[in-house]
């Protein structure tokens, strides 16, 4: 009883706590089973390091702030159009972020890029990388309130920490020139220093009247943007009206306005 204390004491010491939990089960199963002392070894430092990790990858999952998580097994590649399975695979080997590559999904709403964007950057935090998941407008938000506090630079510094930035929903409105600049300061700070996933429901060529129509700023933002860059061009219709459809919520004229919505993404993507 006084050693099994001690054990304690110690693992408490080392903050073992896996080990401090699991220790008198696993030496009675190696008591009965014969087990040489460097199995017994092995078999406590193997649990130990999987709970740890499995710890670091439930907190990097938090910090990340994913809406909802979403996995590459779910996806389906049979209903998005403009999505090669195969493209998506290279990545999900996360070759992308030891190079600092960056991701840019386009498409219209609903056909999936919000899915794959946070199924990318959860495939990351399950390999312990550092992610973050933000909307366009929260970041701006964020950025606004750093610029009045005075605490500017270190929301830059922040911002440049992930390994991974998800910025979902580019497009769906347009910036004023302060705005503008923040999005361009927060690129230009993640320039070949860390992965940026983005989704937008516009192609290039209209990326300038979201910028507030500074042709300028937009051109420095998409030159840092596509360099070292995956683009996927999603087509097709909305996954979410195709579910409301099946199920009777809408008619068929409200789906077939989404598809046709859905048709402009095909405009062949080209910088401003």
């Amino acid at each position: 009883m006084e050693l099994n204390n001690e054990i304690i004491e110690l693992c408490r010491e080392l903050k073992l706590s896996t080990i401090e939990n699991e220790y008198h089960t696993i030496a009675t199963t190696a008591a009965k089973e014969n087990w040489q002392y460097t199995q017994f070894l092995h078999e406590m430092l193997k649990i130990e390091v999987e709970n740890r990790m499995d710890r670091s990858k439930n907190i990097l999952t938090k910090l990340a702030g994913f809406p909802a998580i979403k996995t590459l097994e779910q996806f389906d590649y049979s209903f998005s159009v403009g999505v090669n399975r195969k493209q998506i695979e290279e990545l999900a080997t996360l070759t992308f972020i030891k190079r600092n590559e960056n991701i840019i999904l386009l498409g219209q709403c609903g056909v999936g890029k919000t899915h794959l964007a946070i199924a990318l950057a959860f495939k990351a935090v399950q390999h312990r990388y550092k992610a973050r998941f933000t909307t366009i407008s929260e970041l701006l938000s964020l950025a606004n309130n750093a610029k009045k506090e005075k605490k500017y630079d270190s929301f830059l510094k922040s911002i440049t920490n992930p390994s991974i930035l998800v910025i979902d929903e580019i497009g769906y409105f347009n910036m004023n020139k302060e705005e503008a600049n923040h999005f361009f300061q927060i690129i230009s700070k993640r320039y070949e220093k860390g992965s940026t996933i983005l989704t937008s429901n516009l192609v290039f060529s209209k990326w300038t009247q979201v910028f507030a129509g500074d042709k300028i700023v937009t051109t420095a933002i998409l030159d840092r943007v596509l360099h070292h860059s995956h683009i996927i061009n999603i087509q097709g219709d909305s996954y979410r009206l195709k579910e409301k459809k099946e199920n009777g919520i809408i008619n068929s004229d409200v789906y077939k306005f989404g598809a046709k919505s859905s048709d402009k993404m095909v405009e062949k993507t080209e910088l401003v």
